[in-house]
């Protein structure tokens, strides 16, 4: 084994430990698939109303929009590491309040402290891992936060209907303890000593990351850090500066095409919307068969997209999920109008290969764009945007989904999403640059053309 295959498996190792993280996020977003179905049922302890469900479903998004400014100072201020583990208090917090519950609104409170959690882990997660990665596996590391998130999800999906509500919770709290044990024994980011001047605890750190000669690698994160940092960066630098500006208007509307596709309705009511459709497959088996292949397909990203690249997965993923919302939303509208049964197997269909286009690209691929778009000095206040901008976007589709589907039937949510997907795809198409094997500083370089081509096609235009 050589030395540049050892020091991808030691960023491979650290991590899986680090996302352990992103999974316990992910046992918090599907924990209402398996759990609205009982607390909606007659036999629940807690007696829950649709619409308080919705609330139970969107508060744990809404809240994770408070934490990332929080996080970011905390990630400057204290490092990556310090701030994930501290992440991590919030998610044992909810699960403990799930254990010991006996009303709708102690229930809500535990969501609202997985959403801190959530919100923490989304912005410094992604940074932590574009951090240690090297160019070649930084793409693949970087979707490792998601493949882990689904992990979570499909525990759930697996474990959810066969247990009470509070021994799921006692479960899920395993994870987030687990993570803790784990993570406190791993490296901080090199890039993160740099910044302040500390060089040997950076070296420290990346040999602990790497196997072999470091000092080149080391002398290149050296520059590029001071680069970065010739000027401190305030929050107006995203705006009053055209490469950030330009980044942040990318990664905010591949953000908007993963939100309003619908993902985060259909993994959050996957039970209930199974249970809508006339299948033979029971609904909770139906939402295994789902979070199997969603984890399946995340894999399958992981691999791509260092080879394939960000673009193609992405407009590949946009598509797709476009046709099959459209498909499922004609589904449920003639459902109402007619018998369908011969067509039993249909909705199932559309949304496994729904999950698969999704998990492909939509899904992972913009936490790879977030942590490469922007140089170091605005990193955290990009990351900090984006996912405040992420948490209100998942939080509207995920209430508005129950409200709409109750005022106009469940085939209107789901045409709203194809139409957003293939607007998205439009978007994808026509202003995101592959980024794929470049350095940071390339990718700045890549951006300052693409501002400066911008600019004299303007001109030209006034001129004309």
């Amino acid at each position: 084994m050589t030395a540049k295959t050892r020091s991808h498996w030691k960023e491979y190792g650290t991590a899986l430990c680090a996302t352990l993280i992103t999974a316990t996020a992910g046992t918090c977003f599907g924990w209402p698939s398996p759990t609205l179905p009982y607390l909606y049922s007659a036999n629940s302890s807690i007696p829950t109303s649709k619409d308080e469900g919705s609330w139970m479903v969107s508060i744990m998004i809404l809240c994770s929009a408070l934490t990332p400014i929080p996080s970011a100072y905390f990630a400057d201020r204290f490092g990556r590491k310090t701030t994930l583990l501290l992440g991590a208090i919030p998610f044992i917090l909810g699960w403990v309040l799930v254990i010991v519950a006996k009303s709708v609104a102690i229930l809500y409170v535990a969501r609202m402290f997985s959403g801190l959690g959530y919100g923490i882990v989304y912005t410094v997660a992604p940074m932590y891992t574009g951090e240690i990665a090297t160019n070649e596996v930084r793409g693949a590391l970087s979707t490792l936060i998601t493949l882990m998130n689904k992990v979570g999800i499909l525990a759930q999906y697996c474990i959810g209907p066969f247990v009470s509500m509070r021994t799921l919770a006692a479960i899920n709290m395993i994870l987030p303890i687990s993570f803790v044990i784990t993570f406190i024994f791993l490296p901080e980011s090199p890039y993160y000593y740099l910044k302040f001047e500390r060089s040997e605890r950076a070296e420290r750190s990346l040999r602990k990351l790497r196997s072999g000669d470091i000092r080149l690698e080391l002398k290149n994160i050296e520059i590029s850090v001071q680069e970065d940092m010739k000027n401190r960066a305030t929050w107006c630098d995203l705006i009053s500066e055209a490469t950030n500006r330009k980044a942040l208007w990318i990664s905010l509307g591949i953000f908007t095409v993963q939100q309003f596709c619908g993902s985060a309705a259909v993994v959050a009511y996957a039970q209930v919307i199974f249970a809508v459709t006339k299948s033979h497959i029971k609904p909770y088996q139906e939402s295994i068969i789902l979070g199997c292949v969603q984890v399946a397909t995340c894999c399958l990203s992981v691999i791509l997209v260092d080879r394939l690249g960000r673009k193609p997965l992405l407009l590949l993923s946009a598509l797709g999920v476009g046709l099959m919302n459209g498909t499922i939303g004609t589904y449920f509208y003639f459902s109402n109008k007619a018998n369908m049964d011969h067509l039993h197997w249909l909705p199932i269909t559309a949304i496994l290969i729904y999950i698969v286009c999704y998990a492909i690209g939509l899904s992972t691929v913009p936490y790879v764009i977030i942590g490469e778009m922007f140089p170091t000095n605005v990193k955290l206040y990009a990351s900090c945007v984006a996912h405040i901008y992420t948490g209100i976007s998942m939080f509207a589709v995920q209430k508005l989904f129950q409200v709409v589907s109750d005022a106009w039937g469940i085939y209107t949510v789901f045409w709203g999403f194809s139409v957003f997907s293939f607007l998205g795809l439009l978007f994808i198409l026509a202003v995101l640059p592959e980024t794929k094997g470049k350095s940071f500083a390339c990718i700045q370089a890549q951006l300052r053309r693409d501002v400066a081509r911008d600019n004299a096609s303007k001109l030209m235009t006034v001129e004309y």
